[in-house]
């Protein structure tokens, strides 16, 4: 049952606590954008594994599976934008390290829809014709009840244990919001979620959401849906959350040199996971320096 009290309030190392090996565990944002990053650091530290994880995947992705954490990866894509390979999902790949259920970005939506929806598929054209249905013999063709006489890809429901998911901000009760120009999936991945942990940049009083009512649009889902709430400044870091910061391309260009060296995995590990929060930030420049990074413009 869905935490229905007013107070959600939770560390990350509490969220962390009520994940279990093999659940699966959605995260939203995109690629390099809107991660949250706080938790997965926090899922680093941990001793979670054998997870099965669906994202339209970034560093998020490509962590986990450096660290051992990942049994399956369920997926449209997983990069850094400017980096278009994650190096450390590329190296898993290579090496066969993960199991994999590669599917098209739209199908992963619909996935997610359809869980989301309880409902076990959702018929789509999406798909037909494509390598995507030989390489995933579970995905199954559907015949039209109706006049059309057509087969239709049945996408399976995403279901997913748990969802992962960073916001500008959100109060104690579990109201989130979203300002930046694109959501993205998160509202699905909550809709598809058992259980949905969020972190946000901002904690806010409940009365920050009736003080303007164009704040009320840029909340996707409602309160109840969301298990536990953690207050993270810079907590997608070194993704972005537009409109607060962009993305560290600085950072991310480190980070993806470090799969070259000898020892690069625990480097960054040593540099950047084993710490708290407060000591990423001193550590990648402080809050106001994350603050000044650019938002990306295509």
């Amino acid at each position: 049952m869905r935490n229905m009290t007013l107070n959600k309030q939770m560390t990350t190392a509490e969220i962390v606590s009520q994940l279990r090996d093999g659940m699966t565990i959605g995260i939203g944002g995109w690629g390099p954008r809107r991660k949250p990053m706080a938790l997965v650091r926090e899922i680093l530290r941990s001793d979670l594994k054998d997870l099965t994880v669906v994202a339209y995947g970034g560093a998020d992705v490509g962590m986990l599976c450096a660290a051992g954490k990942v049994k399956k990866l369920v997926f449209a894509f997983v990069s850094l934008d400017f980096i278009p390979l994650e190096p450390y999902f590329r190296k898993a790949r290579q090496e066969a390290a993960i199991d994999v259920m590669e599917i098209d970005e739209g199908m992963l939506l619909l996935g997610l829809r359809a869980a989301a929806m309880k409902v076990p598929f959702i018929p789509t054209a999406v798909g037909l014709g494509t390598d995507v249905l030989r390489h995933n013999r579970q995905i199954k063709l559907i015949a039209s009840p109706y006049a059309d006489g057509k087969d239709w890809v049945a996408m399976p429901a995403l279901k997913l244990d748990a969802a992962l998911v960073h916001v500008d901000r959100a109060d104690a009760r579990g109201v989130c919001q979203i300002s930046g120009p694109d959501h993205y999936m998160d509202d699905l991945f909550v809709r598809a979620a058992t259980h949905s942990y969020v972190t946000c940049d901002e904690l806010v009083d409940s009365d920050y959401f009736h003080q303007d009512s164009s704040r009320a649009h840029q909340v996707f889902w409602e309160r109840n849906l969301t298990t536990g709430v953690a207050h993270v400044p810079g907590g997608a870091h070194p993704s972005s959350c537009a409109p607060l910061y962009g993305f560290d391309v600085a950072h991310f260009k480190a980070y993806n040199a470090t799969v070259q060296a000898a020892d690069g995995w625990e480097g960054y590990v040593r540099d950047y996971v084993d710490c708290s929060h407060e000591q990423y930030l001193e550590k990648v420049g402080g809050l106001a320096a994350i603050h000044q990074l650019p938002l990306p413009i295509f």
